[in-house]
């Protein structure tokens, strides 16, 4: 990122970056306060965001390194990130039903210790979860890692191989004519033990205040943006 043509020295270009992504400052506020354009604000966060995209782990590699530490179970989950509600006929495919509000969602992978592993690219809230995990061949990825994931009730269909070789872990729901049995309820209160850490990983990504509302010119980056808060996130918990 270094540059001679720069105005402003590395430094003072680190923190206004940070302050963009950390506190949500808006990038003509502090153009106004170092004296330079705004334009150039967002070039330089647009360039860093950029740089620590590519540092993300990809999912083959993450599933991989769980192998090799002999922890056989990660927590998949999604979240929503607020955006705002774009013209058009594309002002359908975000809006969530469940937060009756404009959305893009995120699926991720965390540990049992609430450490954000992975994250996939944003899509429009009216996908479900349990399709964009099947898009990415998520049961099949992960029982050639010999690995299990913990998820929510959402994703009950999700496993393509649920007797012979399964490879996804959900809760049982109850029917109207078949409650629940003693052991299904322990069993559904052990799972939701479990994924408590999934709501610490993701509360430590949306510590990012510029994750409190995309504006038009991050709904296109999104994915970009959310695997470089992914980096700095997992940078400031193992530091």
């Amino acid at each position: 990122m270094k540059s001679r043509w720069r105005k402003l020295p590395d430094l003072s270009t680190a923190l206004i970056v940070l302050a963009v992504l950390r506190h949500g400052e808006r990038p003509a506020d502090l153009a106004a306060a170092y004296g330079v354009s705004h334009h150039s604000v967002r070039r330089w966060v647009k360039q860093v965001v950029t740089v620590l995209a590519r540092m993300a782990p990809r999912l083959d590699r993450v599933l991989a390194a769980r192998r090799a530490d002999e922890d056989p179970v990660v927590l998949l989950d999604g979240t929503c990130i607020p955006v705002h509600a774009p013209a058009g006929r594309r002002e359908k495919r975000f809006w969530c039903p469940k937060h009756k509000a404009h959305h893009l969602r995120v699926i991720t992978l965390a540990d049992q210790h609430g450490r954000l592993l992975w994250s996939s690219a944003a899509q429009p809230a009216r996908l479900h979860e349990s399709t964009q995990a099947k898009r990415l061949r998520l049961p099949a990825r992960l029982r050639r890692h010999h690995l299990a994931v913990i998820g929510d009730r959402f994703h009950t269909r999700l496993d393509d191989q649920p007797d012979t070789d399964p490879s996804v872990i959900v809760g049982r729901r109850a029917a109207r004519l078949r409650p629940l049995t003693p052991g299904e309820e322990t069993t559904n209160a052990l799972i939701a033990r479990e994924r408590v850490a999934n709501e610490h990983a993701h509360a430590h990504l949306k510590n990012w205040r510029i994750l409190t509302r995309l504006r038009h010119d991050w709904r296109s980056d999104a994915t970009t943006l959310i695997r470089a808060l992914l980096v700095l996130t997992h940078t400031e918990i193992t530091r």
